[in-house]
């Protein structure tokens, strides 16, 4: 039998609900920290100006976010089309720190030549990482929420993005 297979959420999928509706059931949610990376809106969208989350290598950071144990190993599958892998993010099996240990999980960062400076997440897709707050430290938890977004972006617009006004709670 093979290992457990576990999946990093650092962006809008630290939202169980929203995990559930992709991939199904899981078999365990845990707040998990990889070290050495941080956070940065800088992932390109479809929508010019608007980003999703990434991590970067950054010596002495780290990235809060959800641990979340796969029903079997197959199940990351089901995850990359809607982490865009592999054309816009690519997958890695990195070291995350949990109450369990460090555990092995798959990573998905941005691919060379898609990310951008200067842009920004629309407030909607924040709001999907805010719902991680029962994962996250509360110093980390109010680093995102006072995070820099944008607003008043129209449901089109927000489709296009892969999340709505009515999605994010």
């Amino acid at each position: 039998m093979s290992a457990p297979a576990y999946y990093f959420a650092y962006g809008s999928n630290m939202n169980p609900a929203r995990v559930a509706a992709r991939i199904g059931e899981t078999r365990v949610a845990l707040a998990g920290v990889l070290r050495d990376y941080r956070l940065c809106f800088d992932k390109a969208s479809r929508v010019p100006g608007i980003s999703h989350a990434n991590v970067v290598a950054s010596q002495g950071a780290w990235v809060e976010g959800v641990l979340i144990g796969l029903t079997h190993p197959e199940q990351i599958q089901a995850m990359d089309p809607f982490e865009g892998y592999p054309q816009e993010y690519q997958r890695h099996r990195l070291p995350v720190h949990s109450e369990e240990g460090v555990i092995d999980a798959w990573v998905y960062i941005a691919r060379p030549g898609t990310t951008g400076a200067g842009l920004q997440p629309a407030r909607e897709y924040l709001a999907h990482l805010l719902h991680g707050r029962a994962f996250l430290s509360s110093e980390y938890h109010a680093w995102l929420a006072d995070f820099s977004s944008v607003t008043g972006l129209d449901e089109e617009t927000l489709m296009q993005l892969g999340v709505s006004r009515h999605d994010s709670g």
